[in-house]
């Protein structure tokens, strides 16, 4: 299951999202109408082009407007719902179930993004990143292991962040508002190093999440959670 979403933001393109997005639901653009170009819309808003076409990327992605070549942007007819989330705190998760919580930061070390990385954040292959692995626990057992990779030129403030103190995942929820996302559920065989960090056994069916977020400056991270035996994720719609 892939699910993709977009929450508010303060960024020049997400603030062209909003708009456009609310003259699609007042139907001041009804569906197959044909928007004002990239150019027009520009100079509307103040921006340079490049802004527009990542506000009407998001919006295309959404499945609100449909993007041709040489045909324009239409506001598309019959559009599909999307599903939206939220991204949780662990920290909250944990204690929330009546657990204390913990972190460990087992590797953390700027490294080149390797081809599947570099694909899935749509980078260049070798662009340097900030690659942490951490292990999030309630009353001191593993609750779920995060293997992520954090890009530097999306969130700069990244640098100075002690990782040992706060979690990643709680500091970019916090500081890094993301336009979009790509999210994917799998089931897998606990690996090797997923098995000795969660305190199982190699080859124990995880769940396993893929979650992709970028802003107006690109990808911000890149995440893969591998989550204890038996847990299970909720979503809001």
């Amino acid at each position: 299951m892939t699910l993709k979403s977009g929450p508010p933001g303060n960024s020049k393109a997400q603030m062209i999202v909003e708009d456009v997005r609310r003259r699609i639901v007042d139907r001041e653009w009804q569906q197959g109408d044909r928007i004002p170009d990239e150019a027009e819309l520009a100079v509307e808003f103040g921006v340079a082009r490049a802004t527009v076409n990542k506000a009407l990327q998001i919006l295309a992605e959404e499945g609100l407007l449909d993007r041709k070549r040489r045909a324009g942007t239409h506001v598309t007819v019959n559009p599909a719902r999307k599903a939206t989330f939220t991204i949780p705190i662990v920290r909250e998760q944990v204690e929330s179930a009546g657990m204390a919580y913990s972190h460990r930061v087992v590797a953390q070390k700027r490294s080149p993004a390797p081809p599947e990385i570099a694909s899935r954040m749509r980078l260049p292959e070798g662009a340097p990143l900030i690659h942490l692995r951490t292990v999030h626990m309630g009353d001191d057992q593993p609750f779920q292991v995060e293997d992520r990779w954090i890009n530097p030129a999306a969130v700069p403030e990244v640098e100075s962040v002690d990782f040992r103190q706060v979690n990643a995942n709680e500091w970019l929820v916090r500081h890094a508002p993301y336009l979009r996302a790509d999210l994917t559920f799998s089931a897998e065989n606990a690996n090797a190093r997923d098995a000795r960090l969660l305190d199982t056994r190699q080859g124990h069916a995880l769940l396993i999440m893929q979650r992709t977020t970028w802003n107006d400056l690109g990808a911000i991270t890149s995440v893969r959670l591998s989550f204890y035996p038996g847990h299970m994720v909720t979503t809001d719609h």
